[in-house]
């Protein structure tokens, strides 16, 4: 990103550009309104073709939902090999599954794009809105801040032990349901208590996106090993090693900045490394909030809702990871 060439002149009302690693774009329409604008797409990770869709579609509007707002309309983003598929069988149930979850999003989908490719890749860009003054960054965390995740962690580990045919059907049916769950409940709930930072934690792992947190915020961040998250099970495919290539990327990324102590659980600290596919909100919120937050978060029914660690008082920028 260093690399790319930058506008000679920073544009006034882009509030949020790609400085801080933040999930979406912030444009300032007015006084009162702000667009909230991303884009991902990533090929299959489930055999079922309206799952999939359906977890493109929640990972891609989760970013303008992670920015503290709603959003209002999406693009189909489709590469897709006709060769290989003339009769276009994903075709149909893959843009059914996305159009359901921007149902329930109340997201209008516009049209979209669709390219031959070698092999299928899905998303949406996503248009949202925010009051201008009230976005969410992931660059305001401040000293004495609990932080609290919405959604176990595992889903890496998951995908990568259902495509080698390992994963029992029950930890795959976990990890889609959670894959495919909006985070609408979560931001909403959310949007009650003062957060000072937010980001979703997605092909990064938590270590990654909560490092940009930090960094961004100049804090140190202080992760609980035995207070994360996780599926059912998902340790025994981490003891039989379906990792995916990212888990040794987003350590290798994470690691400069990282602090770990001695004697933490070996299984349990991949967790923290495990690219997530639509993951949940970590939040950054005062710590005389933070439990009311959690018992919002179980009462909205997220599938997680737990203070995984905390914003440490000086230091220098960066994560600890303690037991």
């Amino acid at each position: 990103m260093r690399r790319l060439p930058q506008p000679a002149v920073r544009d006034p009302n882009l509030l949020v550009g790609t400085e801080t690693c933040d999930d979406a774009g912030v444009y300032r329409l007015s006084d009162e309104l702000a667009l909230v604008q991303t884009l991902d797409f990533f090929p299959p990770v489930v055999d079922d073709p309206y799952a999939y869709g359906q977890i493109a579609a929640a990972n891609s509007l989760s970013d303008v939902y992670a920015m503290g707002g709603t959003p209002k309309t999406a693009l189909n983003l489709l590469g897709y090999p006709d060769d290989k598929d003339p009769g276009f069988t994903w075709l149909g149930p893959i843009l059914e599954g996305a159009g359901e979850r921007c149902r329930e999003a109340s997201c209008t989908v516009v049209g979209g794009h669709t390219v031959r490719d070698s092999e299928i890749k899905f998303g949406l860009s996503v248009t949202g809105i925010v009051h201008p003054q009230k976005f969410w960054s992931n660059s305001g965390a401040v000293a004495g801040d609990l932080l609290v995740l919405t959604k176990p962690l595992g889903t890496g580990f998951v995908t990568t032990a259902h495509r080698a045919r390992k994963c029992p059907d029950q930890l795959l049916s976990d990890a889609i349901r959670s894959m495919a769950d909006l985070n609408k409940a979560a931001a909403l709930a959310a949007m009650d208590f003062t957060v000072h930072a937010c980001t979703d934690v997605t092909g990064f792992g938590l270590g990654g996106h909560g490092l940009e947190m930090a960094l961004g915020s100049g804090q140190r961040i202080r992760l609980k090993l035995g207070e994360l998250p996780s599926f059912a099970a998902v340790e025994s495919m981490i003891r039989k090693g379906y990792f995916t290539r990212a888990s040794k990327s987003n350590r290798d990324f994470a690691m400069e900045h990282v602090i770990l102590q001695p004697g933490l659980d070996t299984i349990r600290q991949e967790l923290v490394f495990d690219p997530q596919t639509s993951g949940g909100l970590l939040f950054a919120v005062p710590p005389d909030e933070a439990p009311r937050l959690v018992l919002a978060l179980k009462k909205a029914g997220t599938l997680a809702h737990a203070i995984i660690g905390e914003v440490l008082e000086g230091g220098v920028p960066g994560l600890e990871i303690v037991l």
